[in-house]
């Protein structure tokens, strides 16, 4: 059956699955975490809601479950070459830890995530301005803008920075594309560095002179280990440029070649798992099957929801993005888009509305501590090292004063 007439005989009843897998990965972590701690488990609940989809498309279209077989192979190899390559850099030391030095550390980490990743740079960067600010008492703030920042927003200016932004790669948007979304990144970087400023100012001129005395003399110089990753990095870089499976042979190729030249004692220091990995393995796996009706249902039918405006895009991905995962609520959106047939420039979408889509999905991730997956382990990493964070609901009252006067700020200069 063709996509498009596939597309408008699908019963709404299709997305079922997808809603519930989805509503499943936001709620069974906080009202069943012993049980969601184990890979298989979550295994099990992707499989129950993929199933019946799975069966319905290979006995109708299993064309359509290839193709987003295919997508899922390219998606989850970039994550976890990312993910091994940047296990495998090390950064050691114990600088000042003052508004300047703390600011320059997020701004490093918002560029350097468009690189090796949100998640890459997140991993890299947090111990290192953990042990930088372990002196301070007043701290608070700091992992909650490191995660705004470095593990969420710095992420939009290319494919690699997040995984919304490479399946808009793989959908056809062109690599060079997401660099028209600097004007963004750097009006809503500068907002919320220059809050961080001004914030850890404060806080820092509220320390006891002890605290600051101690600062002063445990200073260690950084220093990174493990440099000849980043030549690796440099080769994920060029397989973004090759057709699929070349593309994803390189991927394969320098994930090896890091795990064979990269000392064991280095991705130890780092506490590197593959725990995560596994559990984006494991729910993508079901995402990718049950999203299938709904994209094509969005794609042929999208115009019958009333959606037709770049504002709308950008707080419908952002809302979604904020409690579900970025990656298939960019798809979702994408789809809509193309369903409005406005014959845009790129994929039939205007320039606006995949920029709306585009920066939604990335920003608005920092919403919760489930928006987006490097925020929970940044936040296991600083209570880790006893720093103390807010609950859930507590972290949602730092994004909603900080965040989202700039997201109407973002409404008002770019989408209105």
């Amino acid at each position: 059956m063709e996509t498009e007439a596939l597309g408008h005989t699908l019963s709404l009843w299709t997305v079922v699955p997808f809603a519930g897998l989805l509503l499943s990965i936001a709620l069974l972590p906080l009202k069943a975490p012993h049980f969601w701690e184990r890979h298989r488990n979550k295994g099990l609940v992707a499989f129950a809601w993929s199933l019946p989809v799975a069966v319905f498309f290979l006995l109708r279209a299993p064309h359509e479950l290839l193709l987003s077989a295919k997508d899922y192979l390219s998606f989850l190899l970039l994550l976890t070459a990312l993910f091994i390559i940047s296990g495998g850099i090390v950064l050691r030391g114990d600088i000042r830890a003052t508004p300047e030095v703390n600011t320059l550390f997020l701004l490093i980490g918002a560029v350097l995530a468009n690189f090796i990743g949100t998640t890459g740079a997140s991993m890299l960067l947090i111990r290192p301005m953990l042990q930088t600010n372990k002196e301070r008492h007043r701290t608070l703030h700091i992992p909650i803008f490191f995660i705004f920042l470095v593990s969420n927003i710095g992420g939009c200016l290319t494919p690699l920075g997040d995984p919304p932004l490479f399946m808009g790669l793989i959908r056809g948007v062109p690599f060079f594309w997401t660099l028209r979304l600097f004007p963004l990144w750097a009006f809503v970087t500068g907002i919320v560095l220059t809050i961080f400023f001004f914030m850890d100012t404060y806080q820092y001129q509220r320390e006891t002179q002890r605290d600051l005395i101690r600062d002063r003399q445990r200073v260690i110089p950084l220093h990174m280990k493990g440099t000849l990753n980043f030549a690796w990095i440099g080769g994920v870089i060029v397989s973004m440029f090759l057709p699929f499976p070349f593309r994803e042979g390189v991927l394969v190729l320098m994930s090896a070649l890091s795990l064979r030249t990269t000392r064991k004692s280095y991705r130890t220091e780092n506490r590197f798992t593959y725990d995560p990995i596994i559990e984006v393995a494991v729910l993508f796996a079901g995402i990718f099957v049950t999203m299938v009706p709904a994209l094509l249902i969005l794609n042929t039918r999208g115009a019958e929801l009333g959606i037709a405006r770049p504002w709308q895009f950008f707080w419908l991905t952002g809302t979604l993005s904020s409690f579900l995962d970025n990656t298939p609520t960019y798809l979702a959106f994408f789809s809509l888009a193309q369903g409005l047939g406005l014959h845009g420039a790129v994929q039939g979408i205007p320039t606006l509305f995949l920029k709306a889509i585009s920066v939604g999905a990335v920003f608005m991730g920092a919403n919760s501590y489930i928006g987006n997956g490097p925020n929970f382990m940044v936040k296991c990493i600083s209570e880790h090292y006893h720093y103390r964070m807010p609950s859930f609901f507590g972290y949602m009252v730092y994004s909603v004063l900080v965040l989202f006067p700039v997201y109407f700020a973002v409404t008002l200069v770019f989408f209105r």
